[in-house]
């Protein structure tokens, strides 16, 4: 199990992503990855799904990585962390390099784990390997256009759901991915934010550690398909915990828990009015589509304090 760091262990350990990147300003994926690779001790070794962290972080011949790092399909992030973690334990067993306890990871966007990804996803963890998939959920695919995801809400503006006189936006909810991993009954599965760090930390060695195949979910606020200032990432990546349309929880061992519970349940038009994606919303004729992802919001929420023990 990795040791408990504290504050000022962590900021004598030099990034494992390091400065100079060129990611964009108030980016969250890269403050989600500097969070997640500060909470682990051990080796590791990521692959990298096609996307905004990958493209901004490796403009050849540059690099950011500190780390191995393996750049691969938009479609097959799982696939590769998988053959190799099963590369490894062949090495190991074989006698041709010593064993460590490496860690690996793969990060992906949601368009390449939500959707175009989803199936190597599920077959790897099916086959019961060792790692971790995150998935930095920004809601849509940012890096070629900010495009609709199976992860963009109800009623985002996007190049490929725009919002005009006839359709408001997207028309359907986002997929329930977390739940869905869940449903493949491995050891770890989580939701977190980079607003509630010390949760998000926590789940990483929770998650590293479980002894088998891993996967968290980490809302990754994007000002450019969001629309909001690159000062507010955190800010607002917090309202969508605290409105309960990103509830922070785990799966461990098949037993769910919640991770958080907001003192006050604020509305969901709290996170919305603070995003450009969603400013057509709050015209008269386009109102009810906030009614709907309310009661979307607050029957997902009950249904997940019930998995909880909590209703």
């Amino acid at each position: 199990m990795a040791t408990k760091l504290l504050p000022k262990e962590l900021a004598k350990r030099p990034d494992r992503l390091s400065p100079g990147h060129r990611l964009c300003a108030g980016c969250g994926a890269s403050i989600i990855v500097r969070q997640m690779l500060a909470a682990i001790d051990e080796p590791v070794v990521l692959s990298n799904a096609t996307g905004c962290l990958e493209v901004a972080t490796t403009i050849y011949p540059y690099t950011a990585w500190r780390v191995p790092w393996i750049h691969n399909a938009f479609e097959n992030a799982a696939s590769t962390i998988s053959g190799v973690e099963a590369a490894y334990r062949s090495m190991v067993r074989q006698g041709k390099i010593p064993e460590q306890d490496v860690k690996f990871i793969a990060f992906g966007g949601d368009g390449g784990t939500y959707d175009i990804g989803l199936q190597a996803l599920s077959g790897a963890v099916e086959r019961g390997h060792q790692f971790l998939y995150v998935c930095y959920d920004n809601g849509a695919y940012m890096n070629t256009g900010i495009q609709r995801s199976s992860a963009t809400p109800l009623g985002a503006h996007t190049t490929t759901s725009p919002a005009g006189k006839v359709i408001p936006g997207k028309q359907q909810f986002r997929k329930d991915l977390t739940a869905i991993m869940a449903a493949h009954g491995i050891p770890y599965v989580a939701q977190a934010a980079p607003s509630q760090w010390r949760d998000l930390m926590k789940k990483t060695r929770k998650a590293v550690n479980c002894g088998g195949p891993a996967f968290m979910n980490v809302l990754s606020s994007c000002n450019r398909g969001w629309r909001h200032g690159t000062d507010e990432t955190v800010e607002i990546t917090q309202l969508a915990v605290d409105t309960c349309y990103w509830p922070l929880y785990e799966v461990e061992e098949g037993v769910w828990r919640l991770t958080y519970k907001p003192r006050e349940k604020l509305p969901v038009e709290e996170w919305l009015k603070r995003q450009g994606r969603f400013r057509h919303l709050f015209r008269p004729e386009n109102r009810h589509l906030i009614d709907r992802l309310q009661e979307e919001v607050d029957r997902r929420w009950e249904r997940l304090l019930r998995l909880c023990g909590e209703a």
